[in-house]
Order: structure tokens, then C-alpha cells, then sequence
């Protein structure tokens, strides 16, 4: 199945009806035309040789982060003691409304904890993978980065250039071949699909 990104809304026509197409879910058939009954996205496929058809929602749940819970957040604040961070999405669920979330420094890595730099961690704009610890202060959650699978798994160098993971505390910009310092995950195949594009 091939998924196109074009956003269809309710009772709009598609295209004309033939014998080499199959309707499907979110669609019916009027006048010899086939028209979305959903307001969502068009996907395509094949099937027994004939063209597929069907219209599908991404809903956005309303859902409120558990402890242990992995979470997947951008960085809005680093300062040396602690970084602020909007939750995004709980495992691979987006969310309706973000979150705010906080990794303090004693949280960033399971050891030599007091030779944490904030600034070396994380910059304003990564994207990170988390472990919810608690609720903490002003509904803003506690969250960890002390697992090696956890860290930053999105990051843009100095140059507005995704990086590239080197080692577990460095990334590389492509373009410029510079340095920078993150407290880098090693990421898992089960948790890159809660990566926002």
C-alpha cells in the first residue's frame, strides 16, 4: 500500500469509477464517481490486479504520560542545572495537546553525574527520547535520559544541518564536518517510528 499526503475532506469527489478500482474504507460511490466520506488522507494500493482505494484519519489522542512511560519530546530551555522539553508524543502515540517536561542534570546520565554539562546534552530544538520518572513541580514531568537507549535522537548542528551520531556524547554536522557535543541515544528500531518528521 502506497500512502499519498494529500488531504481529502468529507463527500469530496475522488475520481470516476471504473472496472480496474476497488472503493474502500472511507469511500462510496454516487453517479459513477467515487467520494470520500471520511475528511482524512488517500491511500493507494493493488489488489487481485485492480486498483485500491480508501481514505484514512490520523487521530491524535488526548492520552496523559505514566511513569516509566517512554516519552518523545523537543528541548525549548537549557540551563546548567536542568533542561525544559514539550512532550510530543507518548511511545508511538502523538498527542492533541503537548506536555511540559524537564530533565534535570542528575537525570541526564546513569553515572559520573556530577561532571554533567547541561549545554553539552542537549541544545534548544533536539529531539529527544525519554523515561518519565514523575510528575514533578507545576504539572511539568520528571524525565530521564540516564539509559543508553535514551538521549538525542534528532539534532540540528550550528549550520541547520541534521547531524549524525559519532559516539554516545558526540554528533557530526554533514556539511560542515564539525562537532558538537549531546548526550546521544542509541536508538532502537521499536522506538524510531515516535521520531516526529
Amino acid at each position: 500500500m502506497h500512502a499519498k499526503a494529500t488531504f481529502h475532506l468529507t463527500c469530496q469527489r475522488l475520481c470516476r469509477l471504473d472496472d480496474d478500482l476497488l472503493p474502500g474504507d472511507g469511500t462510496y460511490i454516487r453517479n459513477g464517481f467515487v467520494y470520500s466520506s471520511l475528511a482524512g488522507f488517500l491511500r493507494t494500493g493493488q489488489h487481485q490486479g485492480k486498483k485500491t482505494l480508501e481514505v484514512y484519519t490520523v487521530t491524535l489522542k488526548n492520552m496523559v504520560p505514566s511513569v516509566d512511560a517512554l516519552v518523545t519530546g523537543r528541548i525549548t530551555n537549557v540551563n546548567p542545572r536542568f533542561c525544559k522539553c514539550a512532550i510530543l508524543s507518548i511511545g508511538k502515540t502523538p498527542l492533541r495537546e503537548t506536555f511540559r517536561g524537564m530533565i534535570r542534570k542528575e537525570d541526564v546520565r546513569a553515572t559520573e553525574k556530577d561532571k554533567v554539562e547541561m549545554y553539552k546534552c542537549f541544545r534548544p530544538g533536539d529531539i529527544v527520547i525519554a523515561k518519565v520518572l514523575s510528575l514533578g513541580d507545576a504539572h511539568s514531568y520528571l524525565l530521564s535520559t540516564a539509559e543508553n537507549e535514551l538521549g538525542v535522537v534528532v539534532a540540528n548542528s550550528e549550520a541547520g544541518v541534521p547531524m549524525v551520531p559519532i559516539s554516545w556524547c558526540k554528533m557530526q554536522c554533514p556539511k560542515t564536518l564539525q562537532e558538537e557535543h549531546r548526550k546521544v541515544a542509541k536508538v532502537q528500531s521499536c522506538y524510531t517510528e515516535t521520531v516526529p518528521a
